[in-house]
């Protein structure tokens, strides 16, 4: 008889593979960075954003994970070092940017399915809504499951991404001349642009702890899979836009037509087709591993008397939150019409948000619990941590600032997502008007 109340844990592997898509999925999406920053400042912005914007968030996590690893990840931290009201707004301004970026990639499946299937667009609705309740299904099957299928898909993503490297240096006999770096000619509404697509393809990292006790050892799991994901994802980065540049594809056919078209240029239509159904797995496998972080989050919240109680719900027989990942499911339902560029502004400027929060709690745990034990600690005193993190908020003011002088590309979305962070504040205090006790904590 098969016993149902035992839950296996996920390993450094699966983990690796969940990770990369929470945060990458590889290089689909980063297409429009040659359109926005141009020749002689896409790798620049590609390579110096992540280590202003992601190393900062990568310690902060690892260090918060290995003091406090437990399911809620970021909302019990900040919970536990800001108090409740605070984390609170973390967990709310999560799921706000969660079901934005969510929405994203069932639209991004159906543009790469088209490539085989040219009146796909026609059916976007049906097939967007088959791949969010089929992930749905995936979730509620148990994270187990999601490890394997982001372990297969991650395959399918990388596979064809090495092949179009391999042609490329073939074609260039390893000889590459890139063009000389610079920001000359590059507006602030387009440097904006470009680091806003840039973060959104790098961000996530604190997601991946939010189920931090279904993973096995997870602090030295976390620590092991988050270094591997990260460099992984900047070797693929790095080549995509290398090989992209020195194919001479204009910036304007690779935004509009993605890497399907960079790969009928270098190979012809068999190149192309893999191309095209790495990126379907991409959209698929980030998918099922963000929802996957997210859904865990409202349960812990509902446990904590901040959401309703129905929400803390587990199946019976896979121990997962099933209402928390159906209620997630039926809003990202509602959000599959939305463009690409807005929503990509709305996330980056909701998630970094609550990054600060997270920052802030580093901070505070610092001065407040010095003693308590941290299997993983970043070298630096409390005023070397002030500097480390003025890194990621100078892109975040950057990239927001050039939002808001753009000629509407940028500004309604912008103003769109201030909005969305202030609801938090109005939630609060619903939740506090129906339980006053809450106030106190």
């Amino acid at each position: 008889m098969q016993q149902t109340g035992i839950q296996k844990k996920v390993r450094p592997l699966q983990l690796i593979a969940i990770i990369f898509f929470t945060v990458s999925g590889g290089p689909y999406g980063l297409e429009p960075l040659l359109s926005y920053a141009g020749e002689h400042a896409a790798l620049l912005v590609l390579l110096i954003t992540p280590l202003l914007w992601d190393v900062p968030a990568i310690l902060t996590v690892l260090e918060l994970n290995s003091m406090r690893p437990v399911t809620g990840g970021y909302y019990q931290w900040v919970k536990h070092g800001l108090g409740r009201k605070l984390g609170f707004f973390e967990g709310w301004w999560t799921w706000i940017y969660t079901f934005v970026d969510l929405a994203i990639y069932p639209v991004l499946f159906v543009e790469y399915a088209s490539f085989f299937f040219p009146g796909l667009q026609a059916y976007k609705i049906p097939v967007c809504l088959a791949i969010i309740w089929a992930s749905a299904g995936l979730n509620i099957w148990g994270i187990m499951q999601v490890g394997r299928a982001s372990m297969l898909l991650s395959v399918l993503v990388l596979l064809p991404l090495i092949i179009l490297f391999i042609v490329a240096a073939m074609h260039h006999q390893g000889s590459y001349s890139l063009p000389a770096p610079g920001l000359h000619g590059v507006g602030f509404p387009s440097l904006s642009m470009a680091l806003y697509t840039v973060m959104w393809n790098c961000l996530g990292w604190d997601n991946v702890t939010t189920y931090a006790q279904e993973v096995e050892k997870p602090v030295r799991s976390y620590l092991f899979s988050v270094t591997v994901a990260f460099i992984l994802v900047m070797v693929v980065y790095t080549l995509a836009i290398v090989t992209a540049q020195q194919s001479g594809i204009s910036a304007a056919a690779f935004n509009n037509e993605g890497f399907p078209a960079l790969g009928m240029r270098m190979a012809g239509y068999w190149l192309g087709a893999l191309l095209a159904a790495g990126g379907m797995a991409s959209t698929l496998g980030i998918y099922a591993a963000v929802l996957l972080s997210v859904s865990r989050v409202p349960k812990v919240m509902a446990d904590d008397g901040l959401l309703p109680a129905m929400l803390n719900r587990t199946h019976p027989r896979f121990k997962t939150p099933y209402v928390s990942i159906i209620i997630c499911s039926v809003v990202v339902s509602l959000m599959v019409l939305w463009s690409f560029a807005e929503l990509l502004i709305i996330d980056v400027t909701v998630y970094g948000a609550g990054l600060a929060l997270e920052y802030a709690t580093l901070i505070r745990l610092r001065i407040k619990e010095p003693h308590v034990i941290r299997p993983f600690k970043i070298p630096l005193g409390t005023a070397g941590l002030y500097l480390l993190l003025l890194l990621p908020a100078s892109v975040y003011l950057v990239a927001l600032a050039g939002a808001f002088i753009s000629e509407g590309q940028g500004i309604k979305p912008a103003l769109f997502a201030l909005g969305a962070l202030a609801t938090a504040e109005v939630a609060w205090r619903v939740v506090v008007w129906r339980k006053p006790l809450l106030k106190n904590f």
